[in-house]
């Protein structure tokens, strides 16, 4: 059932109708893998959608010039890896991404088109599940507080009070003197017990900080690791 349709052709031959039939499966399941990718992040940028939709097609492409070819594999090979060093390092997201699209690539460009289907169907699917079960979702603070405060205040316990009324999690990052060390910039982690009440809270630390700048931000989804 999982054959390729290209078992039958030497190394040096290629008709057209096969290289058009493995073509026209790369190009849709490579828009099928940026759709999906879309869908399941919350920041993508267009640059990076439209290259995992041709990245099918082109790594398809290589692999029928390859076609058992070892010197012609190598040299191929040493070009790519010349790339890695141009390229910025990217979220585990991104990474899984090509990973999916080069693989599908790989397998229609042995010809195996029936594979590089099923392939592409249950791992887009695993995708937009796992995502939107929030599978593997950590459980930590989700905002980013900043409160300047002056340096006569001890900012150890100042806030306590608030912290357990109106915060679930609290987690204390770094503290850092600013405006030539006269202020004191003390950064946390936190998730609220109630998001409607973060007005009431920033109004609350505002009496206690003097009315010095407050930022209160959602995390950076930029810090994602592998």
């Amino acid at each position: 059932m999982l054959t390729s349709i290209l078992e039958n052709s030497t190394t040096t031959t290629l008709s057209y109708g096969q290289m058009a039939a493995c073509t026209a499966v790369s190009l849709v399941i490579g828009l099928v893998i940026a759709l999906c990718y879309i869908y399941c992040s919350e920041k993508h940028s267009k640059s990076f959608v439209i290259t995992l939709a041709a990245l099918p097609v082109l790594v398809q492409a290589v692999i029928m010039m390859v076609n058992g070819n070892l010197g012609t594999g190598v040299a191929i090979m040493g070009a790519f890896s010349l790339i890695r060093f141009r390229s910025v390092a990217g979220s585990a997201r991104e990474i899984g991404a090509v990973f999916f699209a080069m693989t599908v690539g790989l397998a229609t460009g042995m010809g195996y088109i029936g594979f590089a289907v099923i392939v592409t169907a249950v791992v887009a699917i695993l995708f937009i599940i796992l995502s939107k079960i929030g599978f593997g979702e950590s459980k930590a603070a989700d905002k980013h507080l900043k409160i300047t405060i002056p340096e006569n205040l001890n900012y150890s316990g100042l806030f306590d009070d608030l912290f357990s009324e109106y915060l679930s999690e609290v987690i204390l990052e770094k503290v850092k003197t600013t405006n030539l060390g006269s202020m004191f910039e003390v950064s946390y982690l936190v998730k609220f017990k109630n998001d409607n009440t973060e007005k009431d809270f920033i109004d609350a630390v505002r009496v206690r900080n003097g009315n010095l700048p407050i930022v209160c931000a959602k995390v950076s989804a930029g810090a994602e690791e592998l």
